[in-house]
C-alpha cells in the first residue's frame, strides 16, 4: 500500500505539472527514431534515475504496455516517445511502441495484433475515428485499459476508454485566433499537413471561432515533401494578395508557410504548432509570433503512469474528462528557456 501511495502521489504531481504548464512553456525534440518498426523498451537514457528506497524497479515488470500512435517518428513523436520511455522505466513495465506513419489501417491491424497479444494497457492515438474506434472498442471488451492521446478528445468516451491525455485543439486554436488579431492580421491562411487528420482540422475551426477577420484552410501538402509543401502554400498565398497572416497547425509546415512567405516578399504574421528546433529558433529571431504548445512528452508519460495504476491499484483519474498537457503558446518573451529543455530533448 506504501508504494501504491507513492506512486499516485506522484501522478499528482505529475498532472498538477500539466495543468499549470500554461503560456511558459513548449514542446521540445529529440533525436528522430530508428524506423516504423515495433520497439520494445523499459525506458530511455534520459529517463529520470531512481534508487531501490523510492521505488522497486520490478514491481511492474510482468506489464507490458503498448502505444500505437499515428507517430512518423519525426521531431514531435521523438519527444512523446521519450517521455512513454521514461514512464516505463520509472514503473518498471515493458513498452511496446508501434507507429503507423499516418496510416490508420496500419495503426488499427497493430491495435488488433496487441489485443491478441494479451496487452495489459493500450493507448492509443486517433486521428481517425471512423477507422480505429471499432477495433479499440474491441479492447476494451476484452478488459484492457485502454488511453487515447494526442488526439481523439472527442470520441475516447464512445470507445470506453479510461481517459483521454491531450489538448483540446477548439481551444488551442482559439487561441491562436485571439493571437493573430493581437498581431493585426485580417486574413490567415491555415495551413494542414495531414488531410484525414481530425484534430488538425479542428486547430483551424478553433481559430476561425475566433479572429476577426477572414480564415481560409487548406490541406498543403505533407510535412515528408517540403519543397512540395512550400510550393502549395506559395501558390495559395500568391493567389490572395488579402493574405497577411499563416497559421501551420504543426512545425513543419509552419515553416515552410514562412518560406513561403519570405520568398514572396511578403510581411506575414506567421504561427505554429508544437516544436522543432527550427521553429524556436525561428520565434527568438521574431520571424514566427508563436507557436502552440501542447506538451506531448507528458503525453507519452502519463497514460503510462495511468495505465500502471489502473492495472495494479484500481486507480482512475480524470473523472471521465480529459487530462489536459495545453494549450499554452512559446513567444519570443520565453522561447530561449525552452530552448534549453528542447536541446535536453524533453520538450
Amino acid at each position: 500500500m506504501r508504494k501504491h501511495l507513492k506512486w499516485m502521489a506522484v501522478l499528482v504531481a505529475i498532472v498538477m505539472l500539466a495543468a499549470a504548464c500554461g503560456d511558459d512553456s513548449g514542446d521540445g525534440v529529440a533525436a528522430p527514431d530508428d524506423g516504423d518498426a515495433p520497439t520494445t523498451t523499459a525506458g530511455g537514457d534520459d529517463a529520470p534515475t531512481t534508487t531501490v528506497e523510492d521505488v522497486d524497479q520490478t514491481q511492474g515488470g510482468d506489464l507490458t504496455f503498448y502505444m500505437i500512435t499515428h507517430s512518423d517518428d519525426g521531431p514531435f513523436w521523438s519527444v512523446l516517445k521519450r517521455g512513454a520511455e521514461a514512464a516505463a522505466t520509472a514503473v518498471g513495465v515493458e513498452l511496446v511502441w508501434q507507429g503507423s506513419n499516418n496510416d490508420p489501417g496500419v495503426q488499427a491491424s497493430d491495435i488488433e495484433a496487441a489485443i491478441a497479444a494479451g496487452a495489459d494497457g493500450i493507448a492509443a492515438s486517433l486521428p481517425s475515428p471512423d477507422q480505429l474506434i471499432p477495433v479499440l472498442q474491441d479492447a476494451v471488451a476484452a478488459g484492457i485499459p485502454v488511453y487515447t492521446l494526442n488526439s481523439g478528445v472527442n470520441d475516447y468516451q464512445t470507445i470506453g476508454a479510461t481517459s483521454h491525455v491531450g489538448q483540446t485543439e477548439i481551444i488551442a486554436g482559439n487561441g491562436a485566433g485571439l493571437r493573430f488579431n493581437d498581431l493585426g492580421a485580417t486574413h490567415v491562411l491555415c495551413g494542414i499537413q495531414e488531410q484525414d487528420n481530425v484534430a488538425l482540422t479542428e486547430r483551424c475551426d478553433g481559430l476561425e471561432e475566433t479572429f476577426d477577420g477572414d480564415v481560409t484552410a487548406s490541406f498543403m501538402d505533407l510535412d515528408a515533401d517540403q519543397t512540395a509543401q512550400e510550393a502549395a502554400i506559395n501558390a495559395a498565398m500568391s493567389a490572395d494578395p488579402s493574405i497577411d497572416g499563416f497559421l501551420g497547425v504543426g512545425p513543419v509546415i509552419a515553416m515552410s508557410g514562412l518560406r513561403a512567405a519570405q520568398s514572396l516578399g511578403r510581411d506575414m504574421a506567421v504561427g505554429g504548432f508544437d516544436i522543432t528546433p527550427e521553429i524556436i529558433d525561428a520565434i527568438e529571431a521574431g520571424d514566427v509570433a508563436f507557436t502552440v504548445d501542447q506538451q506531448q512528452y507528458l503525453q507519452g508519460y502519463i497514460p503510462i503512469i495511468l495505465m500502471f495504476l489502473e492495472s495494479t491499484n484500481a486507480n482512475t483519474l480524470g473523472g471521465g474528462l480529459p487530462i489536459l498537457t495545453g494549450p499554452g503558446f512559446v513567444t519570443p518573451d520565453n522561447a530561449g528557456a525552452v530552448k534549453a529543455l528542447v536541446e535536453a530533448g524533453t520538450r
